[in-house]
Protein backbone atom coordinates (compact mmCIF):
# COMPACT_ATOMS: atom_id res chain seq x y z
CA UNK A 1 0.00 0.00 0.00
CA UNK A 2 2.85 2.38 0.85
CA UNK A 3 4.32 1.72 -2.61
CA UNK A 4 0.97 2.46 -4.27
CA UNK A 5 0.57 5.72 -2.33
CA UNK A 6 4.10 6.74 -3.28
CA UNK A 7 3.45 5.91 -6.92
CA UNK A 8 0.17 7.85 -6.90
CA UNK A 9 1.88 10.85 -5.34
CA UNK A 10 4.67 10.72 -7.90
CA UNK A 11 2.18 10.42 -10.75
CA UNK A 12 0.21 13.39 -9.42
CA UNK A 13 3.42 15.40 -9.22
CA UNK A 14 4.24 14.58 -12.84
CA UNK A 15 0.76 15.62 -13.92
CA UNK A 16 1.03 18.87 -11.97
CA UNK A 17 4.46 19.60 -13.39
CA UNK A 18 3.18 19.09 -16.91
CA UNK A 19 0.37 21.60 -16.37
CA UNK A 20 -2.31 18.97 -17.13
CA UNK A 21 -5.09 18.71 -14.56
CA UNK A 22 -6.15 15.11 -14.00
CA UNK A 23 -9.82 16.14 -13.58
CA UNK A 24 -10.11 17.77 -17.03
CA UNK A 25 -10.47 15.85 -20.30
CA UNK A 26 -8.48 16.78 -23.41
CA UNK A 27 -9.56 19.86 -25.32
CA UNK A 28 -10.81 18.47 -28.62
CA UNK A 29 -10.60 20.75 -31.65
CA UNK A 30 -12.47 19.33 -34.62
CA UNK A 31 -11.03 20.40 -37.97
CA UNK A 32 -12.86 20.20 -41.31
CA UNK A 33 -10.46 21.34 -44.02
CA UNK A 34 -9.22 20.61 -47.54
CA UNK A 35 -6.36 18.11 -47.42
CA UNK A 36 -6.98 16.87 -50.95
CA UNK A 37 -8.56 18.23 -54.12
CA UNK A 38 -7.62 21.54 -55.70
CA UNK A 39 -6.90 23.22 -52.36
CA UNK A 40 -4.60 20.54 -50.96
CA UNK A 41 -1.80 23.05 -50.29
CA UNK A 42 -4.15 24.77 -47.85
CA UNK A 43 -4.26 21.66 -45.67
CA UNK A 44 -0.49 21.53 -45.46
CA UNK A 45 -0.28 25.21 -44.57
CA UNK A 46 -2.92 24.76 -41.87
CA UNK A 47 -1.02 21.88 -40.30
CA UNK A 48 2.18 23.91 -40.39
CA UNK A 49 0.46 26.74 -38.55
CA UNK A 50 -0.92 24.40 -35.87
CA UNK A 51 2.51 22.86 -35.35
CA UNK A 52 4.12 26.29 -35.21
CA UNK A 53 1.60 27.42 -32.59
CA UNK A 54 2.14 24.42 -30.32
CA UNK A 55 5.91 24.66 -30.77
CA UNK A 56 5.78 28.23 -29.46
CA UNK A 57 2.98 27.94 -26.88
CA UNK A 58 2.76 24.29 -25.91
CA UNK A 59 -0.02 21.76 -26.41
CA UNK A 60 -1.81 22.38 -23.10
CA UNK A 61 -4.05 25.26 -22.07
CA UNK A 62 -5.77 25.77 -18.70
CA UNK A 63 -4.94 22.23 -17.69
CA UNK A 64 -6.32 20.63 -20.86
CA UNK A 65 -4.25 18.71 -23.37
CA UNK A 66 -5.05 19.92 -26.89
CA UNK A 67 -6.06 17.22 -29.36
CA UNK A 68 -6.78 17.84 -33.04
CA UNK A 69 -9.36 15.62 -34.73
CA UNK A 70 -9.05 16.21 -38.48
CA UNK A 71 -11.34 15.51 -41.41
CA UNK A 72 -10.65 16.04 -45.14
CA UNK A 73 -13.58 17.69 -46.92
CA UNK A 74 -11.85 16.94 -50.29
CA UNK A 75 -12.44 20.41 -51.79
CA UNK A 76 -15.72 22.16 -52.59
CA UNK A 77 -18.08 19.60 -51.06
CA UNK A 78 -20.58 21.11 -48.60
CA UNK A 79 -22.45 17.84 -48.06
CA UNK A 80 -19.18 16.14 -47.09
CA UNK A 81 -18.22 19.03 -44.80
CA UNK A 82 -21.64 18.98 -43.11
CA UNK A 83 -21.50 15.25 -42.47
CA UNK A 84 -17.97 15.48 -41.10
CA UNK A 85 -18.87 18.34 -38.77
CA UNK A 86 -21.83 16.34 -37.47
CA UNK A 87 -19.56 13.35 -36.84
CA UNK A 88 -17.07 15.52 -34.98
CA UNK A 89 -19.83 16.92 -32.75
CA UNK A 90 -21.87 13.76 -32.14
CA UNK A 91 -19.25 11.02 -32.17
CA UNK A 92 -16.02 12.80 -31.20
CA UNK A 93 -17.64 15.32 -28.82
CA UNK A 94 -15.33 18.13 -29.91
CA UNK A 95 -15.29 21.33 -27.88
CA UNK A 96 -14.63 23.66 -30.82
CA UNK A 97 -14.94 23.36 -34.59
CA UNK A 98 -12.26 24.92 -36.78
CA UNK A 99 -11.61 25.15 -40.47
CA UNK A 100 -13.11 25.45 -43.90
CA UNK A 101 -10.90 26.51 -46.76
CA UNK A 102 -13.85 27.25 -49.05
CA UNK A 103 -17.07 29.20 -48.59
CA UNK A 104 -19.65 26.48 -49.45
CA UNK A 105 -18.08 24.20 -46.86
CA UNK A 106 -17.91 26.97 -44.26
CA UNK A 107 -21.64 27.63 -44.68
CA UNK A 108 -22.36 23.92 -44.15
CA UNK A 109 -20.21 23.65 -41.01
CA UNK A 110 -21.63 26.90 -39.59
CA UNK A 111 -25.10 25.39 -39.81
CA UNK A 112 -23.98 22.39 -37.75
CA UNK A 113 -22.30 24.74 -35.27
CA UNK A 114 -25.50 26.68 -34.74
CA UNK A 115 -27.66 23.60 -34.31
CA UNK A 116 -25.24 21.96 -31.86
CA UNK A 117 -24.15 25.19 -30.10
CA UNK A 118 -20.50 24.33 -30.71
CA UNK A 119 -18.29 27.36 -31.51
CA UNK A 120 -16.90 27.38 -35.05
CA UNK A 121 -13.78 29.45 -35.79
CA UNK A 122 -13.45 29.99 -39.54
CA UNK A 123 -9.95 29.97 -41.02
CA UNK A 124 -10.81 30.84 -44.61
CA UNK A 125 -14.10 31.73 -46.26
CA UNK A 126 -14.24 35.02 -48.08
CA UNK A 127 -17.92 35.61 -48.86
CA UNK A 128 -19.68 38.40 -46.96
CA UNK A 129 -22.61 37.85 -44.61
CA UNK A 130 -22.34 34.07 -44.29
CA UNK A 131 -22.28 34.07 -40.47
CA UNK A 132 -24.83 36.81 -39.76
CA UNK A 133 -27.39 34.20 -38.65
CA UNK A 134 -24.88 31.74 -37.20
CA UNK A 135 -24.31 33.00 -33.63
CA UNK A 136 -21.68 30.40 -32.71
CA UNK A 137 -19.42 31.20 -35.66
CA UNK A 138 -16.60 33.76 -35.95
CA UNK A 139 -14.35 34.46 -38.93
CA UNK A 140 -10.58 34.84 -38.56
CA UNK A 141 -9.81 35.15 -42.28
CA UNK A 142 -11.05 37.99 -44.46
CA UNK A 143 -13.78 38.79 -46.98
CA UNK A 144 -13.16 39.58 -50.61
CA UNK A 145 -15.08 42.84 -50.36
CA UNK A 146 -12.83 43.85 -47.47
CA UNK A 147 -9.72 43.26 -49.56
CA UNK A 148 -11.03 44.46 -52.94
CA UNK A 149 -12.27 47.98 -52.20
CA UNK A 150 -8.72 49.16 -51.30
CA UNK A 151 -7.32 47.67 -54.52
CA UNK A 152 -9.92 49.34 -56.74
CA UNK A 153 -9.27 52.64 -54.98
CA UNK A 154 -5.52 52.20 -55.45
CA UNK A 155 -6.05 51.58 -59.19
CA UNK A 156 -8.00 54.81 -59.55
CA UNK A 157 -5.45 56.75 -57.52
CA UNK A 158 -2.63 55.59 -59.79
CA UNK A 159 -4.38 56.74 -62.98
CA UNK A 160 -5.94 53.50 -64.23
CA UNK A 161 -9.17 54.46 -65.98
CA UNK A 162 -10.29 51.27 -67.80
CA UNK A 163 -10.45 47.66 -66.64
CA UNK A 164 -11.76 44.26 -67.60
CA UNK A 165 -12.85 41.87 -64.83
CA UNK A 166 -12.53 38.06 -64.66
CA UNK A 167 -13.77 36.10 -61.66
CA UNK A 168 -14.97 32.67 -60.60
CA UNK A 169 -18.73 32.37 -60.55
CA UNK A 170 -19.38 31.53 -56.90
CA UNK A 171 -19.70 33.43 -53.61
CA UNK A 172 -16.27 34.98 -52.99
CA UNK A 173 -15.54 35.41 -56.70
CA UNK A 174 -18.81 37.26 -57.23
CA UNK A 175 -18.14 39.42 -54.15
CA UNK A 176 -14.65 40.26 -55.44
CA UNK A 177 -15.64 40.95 -59.05
CA UNK A 178 -18.76 42.97 -58.30
CA UNK A 179 -17.03 44.95 -55.54
CA UNK A 180 -14.17 45.87 -57.88
CA UNK A 181 -16.60 46.93 -60.61
CA UNK A 182 -18.77 49.06 -58.31
CA UNK A 183 -15.86 50.74 -56.54
CA UNK A 184 -13.95 51.38 -59.76
CA UNK A 185 -17.00 52.77 -61.59
CA UNK A 186 -18.03 54.92 -58.60
CA UNK A 187 -14.59 56.53 -58.69
CA UNK A 188 -14.82 57.40 -62.38
CA UNK A 189 -13.29 54.29 -63.92
CA UNK A 190 -14.84 52.39 -66.83
CA UNK A 191 -15.44 48.64 -66.81
CA UNK A 192 -14.99 47.33 -70.36
CA UNK A 193 -16.52 43.94 -69.65
CA UNK A 194 -16.52 40.94 -67.34
CA UNK A 195 -16.21 37.17 -67.59
CA UNK A 196 -17.66 34.81 -64.99
CA UNK A 197 -15.68 31.58 -64.96
CA UNK A 198 -17.12 28.25 -63.70
CA UNK A 199 -15.42 27.42 -60.43
CA UNK A 200 -14.14 24.07 -61.73
CA UNK A 201 -12.73 25.52 -64.95
CA UNK A 202 -8.99 25.17 -65.59
CA UNK A 203 -8.78 26.39 -69.21
CA UNK A 204 -8.56 30.16 -69.52
CA UNK A 205 -7.30 31.04 -73.01
CA UNK A 206 -10.67 32.23 -74.29
CA UNK A 207 -11.22 34.47 -71.26
CA UNK A 208 -7.70 35.88 -71.52
CA UNK A 209 -8.07 36.72 -75.21
CA UNK A 210 -11.54 38.21 -74.75
CA UNK A 211 -10.21 40.53 -72.06
CA UNK A 212 -7.16 41.52 -74.13
CA UNK A 213 -9.34 42.37 -77.14
CA UNK A 214 -11.06 45.16 -75.15
CA UNK A 215 -7.62 46.85 -74.69
CA UNK A 216 -7.97 47.67 -70.99
CA UNK A 217 -5.34 49.45 -68.93
CA UNK A 218 -5.84 46.79 -66.27
CA UNK A 219 -7.22 43.28 -65.87
CA UNK A 220 -8.72 42.48 -62.46
CA UNK A 221 -8.89 38.76 -61.70
CA UNK A 222 -10.16 36.57 -58.88
CA UNK A 223 -9.24 32.89 -58.77
CA UNK A 224 -9.28 31.04 -55.47
CA UNK A 225 -6.31 29.17 -54.03
CA UNK A 226 -6.00 26.13 -56.24
CA UNK A 227 -8.24 27.65 -58.90
CA UNK A 228 -5.74 27.66 -61.75
CA UNK A 229 -3.50 30.64 -61.02
CA UNK A 230 -0.50 28.98 -62.70
CA UNK A 231 -2.36 28.30 -65.94
CA UNK A 232 -4.04 31.71 -65.93
CA UNK A 233 -0.90 33.77 -65.44
CA UNK A 234 1.12 31.71 -67.88
CA UNK A 235 -1.72 32.27 -70.35
CA UNK A 236 -1.58 36.03 -69.83
CA UNK A 237 2.17 35.96 -70.36
CA UNK A 238 1.82 33.95 -73.58
CA UNK A 239 -0.91 36.30 -74.81
CA UNK A 240 1.47 39.25 -74.48
CA UNK A 241 -0.21 41.19 -71.69
CA UNK A 242 3.10 42.76 -70.73
CA UNK A 243 3.83 43.89 -74.29
CA UNK A 244 0.31 45.28 -74.55
CA UNK A 245 0.83 47.33 -71.39
CA UNK A 246 -2.03 45.64 -69.51
CA UNK A 247 -1.44 45.73 -65.76
CA UNK A 248 -2.75 42.71 -63.87
CA UNK A 249 -4.49 43.42 -60.57
CA UNK A 250 -5.73 40.50 -58.52
CA UNK A 251 -7.12 39.07 -55.34
CA UNK A 252 -4.14 37.95 -53.28
CA UNK A 253 -4.82 34.20 -53.50
CA UNK A 254 -3.80 34.31 -57.17
CA UNK A 255 -0.18 34.62 -56.09
CA UNK A 256 -0.27 32.53 -52.93
CA UNK A 257 3.31 32.15 -51.75
CA UNK A 258 3.21 28.39 -52.24
CA UNK A 259 2.38 28.78 -55.94
CA UNK A 260 4.94 31.48 -56.73
CA UNK A 261 7.82 29.07 -57.47
CA UNK A 262 5.68 27.40 -60.15
CA UNK A 263 4.19 30.62 -61.53
CA UNK A 264 7.67 32.08 -61.92
CA UNK A 265 8.23 35.13 -64.11
CA UNK A 266 4.54 35.30 -65.06
CA UNK A 267 3.92 36.77 -61.58
CA UNK A 268 6.51 39.53 -61.90
CA UNK A 269 5.04 42.95 -61.19
CA UNK A 270 1.51 41.82 -60.27
CA UNK A 271 -0.39 44.09 -57.90
CA UNK A 272 -2.60 42.33 -55.35
CA UNK A 273 -4.42 43.08 -52.12
CA UNK A 274 -4.62 40.82 -49.09
CA UNK A 275 -4.40 40.75 -45.29
CA UNK A 276 -1.06 38.94 -45.10
CA UNK A 277 2.21 38.27 -46.85
CA UNK A 278 4.97 35.93 -45.73
CA UNK A 279 7.22 38.97 -46.21
CA UNK A 280 5.24 41.07 -43.67
CA UNK A 281 7.73 43.12 -41.64
CA UNK A 282 7.17 42.48 -37.93
CA UNK A 283 9.00 40.64 -35.16
CA UNK A 284 6.03 38.34 -34.54
CA UNK A 285 5.78 37.40 -38.20
CA UNK A 286 9.49 36.68 -38.43
CA UNK A 287 9.14 34.37 -35.41
CA UNK A 288 6.10 32.72 -37.01
CA UNK A 289 7.84 32.20 -40.37
CA UNK A 290 11.00 30.84 -38.74
CA UNK A 291 9.06 28.45 -36.49
CA UNK A 292 6.88 27.33 -39.40
CA UNK A 293 10.03 26.47 -41.36
CA UNK A 294 11.39 24.43 -38.45
CA UNK A 295 8.25 22.39 -37.86
CA UNK A 296 7.54 21.70 -41.54
CA UNK A 297 11.14 20.68 -42.07
CA UNK A 298 11.93 20.65 -45.76
CA UNK A 299 11.03 24.22 -46.79
CA UNK A 300 8.67 22.96 -49.48
CA UNK A 301 5.84 25.05 -48.03
CA UNK A 302 5.77 28.51 -46.44
CA UNK A 303 3.10 30.35 -44.44
CA UNK A 304 0.35 32.02 -46.43
CA UNK A 305 -2.86 33.91 -45.59
CA UNK A 306 -4.61 30.75 -44.38
CA UNK A 307 -1.62 29.82 -42.19
CA UNK A 308 -1.75 33.21 -40.49
CA UNK A 309 -5.49 32.83 -39.89
CA UNK A 310 -5.06 29.33 -38.44
CA UNK A 311 -2.32 30.61 -36.12
CA UNK A 312 -4.69 33.34 -34.94
CA UNK A 313 -7.53 30.85 -34.42
CA UNK A 314 -5.24 28.98 -32.04
CA UNK A 315 -4.42 32.22 -30.22
CA UNK A 316 -8.15 32.90 -29.84
CA UNK A 317 -8.85 29.37 -28.59
CA UNK A 318 -6.12 29.56 -25.96
CA UNK A 319 -7.39 32.95 -24.79
CA UNK A 320 -11.03 31.91 -24.39
CA UNK A 321 -10.15 28.57 -22.78
CA UNK A 322 -7.77 30.23 -20.31
CA UNK A 323 -10.39 32.88 -19.45
CA UNK A 324 -12.81 30.07 -18.50
CA UNK A 325 -10.20 28.07 -16.56
CA UNK A 326 -10.60 25.18 -18.97
CA UNK A 327 -14.34 24.69 -18.44
CA UNK A 328 -16.09 25.87 -21.61
CA UNK A 329 -19.55 27.29 -21.99
CA UNK A 330 -20.43 28.01 -25.65
CA UNK A 331 -22.23 31.26 -24.93
CA UNK A 332 -19.44 32.53 -22.69
CA UNK A 333 -16.93 31.48 -25.34
CA UNK A 334 -18.68 33.57 -27.99
CA UNK A 335 -19.00 36.54 -25.63
CA UNK A 336 -15.24 36.40 -25.10
CA UNK A 337 -14.56 36.07 -28.83
CA UNK A 338 -16.55 39.23 -29.56
CA UNK A 339 -14.11 41.27 -27.49
CA UNK A 340 -10.86 39.82 -28.79
CA UNK A 341 -8.06 42.15 -29.89
CA UNK A 342 -4.47 41.05 -30.28
CA UNK A 343 -1.35 41.26 -32.39
CA UNK A 344 -1.16 38.74 -35.24
CA UNK A 345 1.66 37.83 -37.62
CA UNK A 346 -0.29 39.97 -40.11
CA UNK A 347 -0.61 42.99 -37.78
CA UNK A 348 -3.27 44.14 -35.29
CA UNK A 349 -6.62 42.36 -35.47
CA UNK A 350 -9.95 42.67 -33.67
CA UNK A 351 -13.22 40.77 -33.85
CA UNK A 352 -16.14 43.08 -34.64
CA UNK A 353 -18.60 42.42 -31.77
CA UNK A 354 -21.61 42.99 -34.04
CA UNK A 355 -20.66 40.85 -37.05
CA UNK A 356 -18.08 38.44 -35.53
CA UNK A 357 -15.91 39.21 -38.55
CA UNK A 358 -12.34 40.42 -38.38
CA UNK A 359 -11.23 44.05 -38.51
CA UNK A 360 -7.69 44.12 -39.88
CA UNK A 361 -5.12 45.81 -42.07
CA UNK A 362 -5.31 45.28 -45.82
CA UNK A 363 -2.06 45.53 -47.75
CA UNK A 364 -1.44 46.46 -51.36
CA UNK A 365 1.40 44.19 -52.53
CA UNK A 366 3.70 43.91 -55.53
CA UNK A 367 5.15 40.56 -56.59
CA UNK A 368 8.88 40.89 -57.21
CA UNK A 369 11.94 38.69 -57.51
CA UNK A 370 14.35 39.01 -54.62
CA UNK A 371 17.44 36.92 -54.03
CA UNK A 372 16.30 34.46 -56.67
CA UNK A 373 12.75 33.93 -55.38
CA UNK A 374 9.45 35.70 -55.93
CA UNK A 375 7.82 37.37 -52.93
CA UNK A 376 4.75 39.53 -52.30
CA UNK A 377 6.04 42.83 -50.92
CA UNK A 378 3.60 45.08 -49.08
CA UNK A 379 4.01 48.71 -50.09
CA UNK A 380 0.80 50.33 -48.87
CA UNK A 381 -1.27 49.71 -45.73
CA UNK A 382 -4.96 50.47 -45.30
CA UNK A 383 -5.43 50.21 -41.53
CA UNK A 384 -8.15 48.28 -39.70
CA UNK A 385 -10.60 47.71 -42.53
CA UNK A 386 -14.11 46.37 -41.97
CA UNK A 387 -16.09 44.43 -44.56
CA UNK A 388 -17.96 47.22 -46.43
CA UNK A 389 -20.85 44.81 -47.05
CA UNK A 390 -21.38 44.34 -43.33
CA UNK A 391 -20.62 47.75 -41.81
Amino acid sequence: MRRFVAFAAAFAAVIAASGVRADLPPLKIGIVYSYSGGGATLGKSLDGALDAWTALHGDTVAGRKVVFVKRDDTGIAPDVARRQAQELVVQEHVDILMGSALTPNAIAVAGVSTQAKVPFFIVNSATSNIIAKQPYSARFGFTEAQATVPLAEWALKTGIKTAYVVFQDYGPGIDAGVTFEKTFAAGGGKILGEARVPVTNQEFSAYIQRAKDTKPQALYVFLNNGGGSVAFLHGCQAAGYGRAGIKILAAGALVDENYLPVIGDAADGLITSLNYSTDHDSALNRQFVQTFAKVTGNGAIVPDFSSAAAFDVMAAIYKVVAAQNGVLDPDKTMDLVKGLKFESPRGPIAIDPQTRDLIQNIYIRRTIKRRGSFVNVEFETIPMVRDPNES
